[in-house]
């Protein structure tokens, strides 16, 4: 078994990707700037390492030893400045890839995202080649962009880095879920132009198994779009789990001009438009398939939620 680190570890897909971990017998730790999150992590089985993501030199003592990195801390606020996505997304990844070269860790996983890829125009039928886009206006998908780009140049011999990339991680406890079923609630949410757009979407423990392979079998260097392999109708989807959520609110329908108006990128562009991207290159190289279907996967959200 293998000594592993992980940031973000106390997040929804950090926690299922620690418990993972543990199951399976590694020694986990991860980094943790506050007691709540030491104590999210250590109830899932892993060793809190208290240290700031944004100054290496605070936790990379602790990396001696591990054979992976997974990097899985950005900011998450899709609202936030800027400045603060870049400290935290860009730089946050900048110091991470320091402290593991530093330590002699030879892995480096990251939980990458299609939103590197956003500008404005839709995904569709996306495969890897597609260019990053740090020129994006949404400061969220510059600083992916920016953060994912590091990361890929990072590779070199010793030092083998990866860029697994989940679309619309969903499933029990995900935060992206829960924000957007508390928006419906309070009125804040709305059906662009109907909803019915095509999407891509990410079952949690599907998610951490792209994770898991990128770190067994990604080439250095490289990215890998991992999903549901299960393309889904946006609004069935999450009509289906704001139901489980127990949202009872009226949802209205905006228009376009009106979602431009009202609703900032990249949320707009979130739950505005299709968005299909094509997993052959995870199916051939880390021999990706998903763990959990769609119907099994909203059966556990019901579950977690009774």
């Amino acid at each position: 078994m293998s000594r592993v680190f992980v940031t973000g570890g106390s997040g929804s897909i950090g926690r299922r990707l620690v418990r993972r971990l543990v199951d399976e017998g590694h020694e986990v730790s991860g980094l943790v700037r506050s007691e709540e999150s030491a104590a999210l992590l250590a109830a899932a089985g892993a060793t809190p390492v208290l240290g700031e993501l944004t100054d290496a030199g605070t936790w990379q003592d602790a990396l001696a030893g591990h054979e992976v990195v997974f990097h899985l801390a950005a900011e998450t606020d899709i609202d936030a400045d800027r400045e603060r996505h870049q400290l935290v997304t860009v730089v946050g990844t900048e110091q991470a890839l320091r402290a593991a070269r530093a330590a002699g860790v030879p892995v480096f996983v990251h939980c990458g995202s299609e939103s590197a890829l956003l500008a404005g125009e839709p995904l569709v039928e996306v495969d890897e080649t597609a260019p990053l886009r740090p020129d994006s206006a949404a400061a969220y998908c510059a600083a992916k962009a920016d953060a994912e780009r590091l990361v890929l140049e990072a590779d070199t011999l010793g030092f083998r880095t990866v860029s697994v990339r989940p679309r619309f991680v969903w499933g029990p406890e995900s935060s992206l879920i829960e924000n957007l079923a508390g928006a419906a609630r309070a009125g804040a949410f709305g059906w662009i132009e109907g909803g019915r757009f095509t999407t891509d979407v990410t079952y949690v423990d599907n998610a951490v198994e792209g994770l898991v392979l990128g770190w067994h079998r990604g080439r250095g260097g490289e990215a890998y779009f991992v999903t549901d392999r299960h393309r889904v109708v946006l609004r069935d989807f999450l009509e289906a789990q704001f139901a489980a959520h127990g949202v009872t609110e009226e949802i209205v329908d905006l228009d376009a001009a009106t979602a431009e108006a009202v609703v900032p990128v990249p949320a707009r562009w979130f739950i505005g438009q299709d968005c299909t991207l094509r997993t052959d290159k995870a199916v051939a190289e880390l021999r990706y398939a998903p763990l959990v279907d769609q119907a099994t996967g909203l059966e556990r959200v019901r579950a977690s939620l009774a």
